[in-house]
């Protein structure tokens, strides 16, 4: 055998094909050994993905192969870890899953029956016609289900969702998104549950009779001047004639409609080498054209598929069940006034407000967290109301600063400050100042503090799997100022982070925002 396996990740030659890599006889991930490892004697250190670590302890087969199969760099029993039980890479009820193409984990088709085949294809082929009937956009088939249908005459074995695109008449980002707030509209009139991902781009969710969701991504494409732009993130040379008008194919006795030139659709999307196989293939995307996306459509939301991972993580069982410190300091100072809890995470404070008798809401950006509170919810038989609130996309944000300001409430933040970028705490302090004025209510936060006068520490990751940085109590008690509001109260002092470990520096503020003096 010439691979070694260990807690590290995997010994390989220095190769330049894709390999695959299962686990007693199921599929689980694929590496370019030259692209995603490190030098080292013997070969190169493919690190096993972040993703796939909590499952790794136990014993189980491991075998490494070329795609083909034939070439096996490894087959072997193996222990991780602690060596105790089996290795097995499953959801909560046995599935088999593995590493997809963004490198999540999903339940790929290869694992997928017939029957639960045919519900998929009739699934998107049903969202095809509810987009050109009900949306007034013509949706053709794209991405891995195009690559699929035309190499190989079925879905990818690999994959785990259809893609579909539309071609936009627009070319400005705001036409652009006020198009696709006007499908996702559509489509949920119709009865689809929906995923917005960006300005541009919505998941159709597709319940399974086996339980699991499947995914229906409907990407916008358009272009500016001479350049093609599709998300998520392709840009390039790819002219209006090579898409429309369409053809069709045939994909597992369904017909859909194509690019009228696949062969250029996808070479721009995969290469020249399309039609060699290659589980492993990421994309190169031009820098400038992925900056582009990002601030017409995409740049809220550069950390949400992080901590939906975190959610889905045995990592998220460090969390206590019980409420924080924080939460009983500051409730002893709510009074009457509901509460609304930002960035909630598992609930543990917002739920415990509840139960104290608080009328409380609780806003979160990660769909993972907002399942885990609704859950708990509805398990201890409590009230709170979820929802999703998206800092940084001004649309969210303003919606729920409209609706506060008619229902006077506190603002509640732990361990929200240190996730949140510039543009995002901006509009936190435009919700704060929306929601708080008009009722008298309170703004409570505390976060992990950088220590003072060392700006080095200010941004530093902390815990979760470095999503949450230390920031300058100075640095937010000066935007709070700024942006009109009062800091009545502000500590720095010994506490705990996320887990409830000691933290040696952590921040309290309560601040208010009082209404404008009259002029005359």
């Amino acid at each position: 055998m010439t691979a070694v396996v260990s807690d590290d990740g995997l010994l390989l030659p220095a190769d330049t094909r894709p390999l695959l890599v299962e686990i007693d006889g199921h599929y689980v991930w694929s590496t370019t050994p030259v692209r995603d490892g490190e030098p080292r004697e013997g070969g190169v250190l493919v690190p096993w993905p972040g993703v796939l670590r909590p499952f790794l302890n136990g014993r189980g087969r491991i075998r490494v192969t070329d795609t083909s199969g034939d070439d096996v760099l490894y087959d072997d029993e193996v222990g991780l870890g602690d060596g105790e039980g089996t290795l097995a890479v499953v959801d909560k009820a046995g599935n088999r899953l593995s590493v997809d193409k963004v490198g999540h984990l999903a339940r790929s088709f290869a694992d997928t029956g017939e029957a639960i085949r045919e519900e998929i294809m009739a699934g998107t082929s049903r969202a095809i016609e509810d987009l050109r009937t009900y949306a007034k956009v013509d949706a053709y088939l794209n991405y891995g289900a195009l690559l699929g249908a035309i190499r190989e005459g079925r879905m990818l074995a690999h994959d785990s969702d259809t893609d579909l695109c539309y071609l936009s008449p627009h070319s400005s980002p705001a036409d652009i998104i006020t198009e696709s707030y006007r499908i996702g509209r559509a489509m949920r009139a119709r009865g689809w549950n929906l995923l917005r991902m960006s300005g541009g781009d919505i998941k159709l969710l597709l319940p399974l009779s086996d339980g699991r969701t499947c995914h229906i991504d409907v990407f916008v494409a358009f272009h500016v001047g001479d350049t093609f732009f599709q998300l998520g993130n392709r840009s390039g040379d790819l002219p209006r004639d090579t898409i429309v008008p369409f053809s069709t194919i045939e994909l597992h006795g369904y017909e859909f409609p194509a690019p009228r030139d696949t062969d250029a659709m996808l070479s721009f999307l995969y290469g020249p080498q399309w039609r060699t196989p290659d589980p492993s293939f990421r994309y190169a995307d031009p820098a400038a054209g992925v900056r582009r996306l990002d601030g017409w459509l995409r740049g809220f939301r550069a950390e949400m598929g992080r901590w939906t991972e975190f959610f889905a993580s045995p990592d998220v069982r460090r969390v206590p069940n019980t409420s924080s410190s924080f939460a009983h300091w500051a409730e002893k100072r709510f009074g009457d006034l509901p509460v609304v809890e930002l960035g909630p995470g598992t609930g543990r404070d917002a739920l415990w407000f509840s139960r104290r008798g608080h009328r409380v809401a609780a806003l979160d950006f990660s769909r993972g967290a907002l399942g885990f509170i609704r859950r708990r919810n509805r398990k201890r038989e409590l009230t709170v109301k979820v929802d999703q609130l998206i800092l940084g996309e001004l649309r969210s944000t303003l919606m729920h600063g409209t609706r506060l300001a008619r229902d006077p409430h506190h603002l509640y933040a732990r361990h929200l400050i240190g996730c949140l970028d510039e543009p995002a705490l901006d509009q936190l302090w435009l919700l704060a100042r929306m929601a708080l004025r008009p009722g008298g209510g309170r703004l409570f936060l505390e976060f992990s503090a950088a220590a003072a006068g060392d700006a080095a520490e200010d941004g530093t990751p902390g815990e979760p799997h470095g999503l949450v940085r230390r920031v300058a109590p100075a640095t937010i008690q000066a935007a709070i100022e700024r942006a009109g509001g009062v800091v009545e109260h502000l500590s720095v002092d010994p506490g705990e982070d996320m887990y409830d470990a000691p933290d040696p520096a952590v921040c309290r503020i309560r601040a208010h925002w009082p209404q404008p003096k009259e002029t005359t």
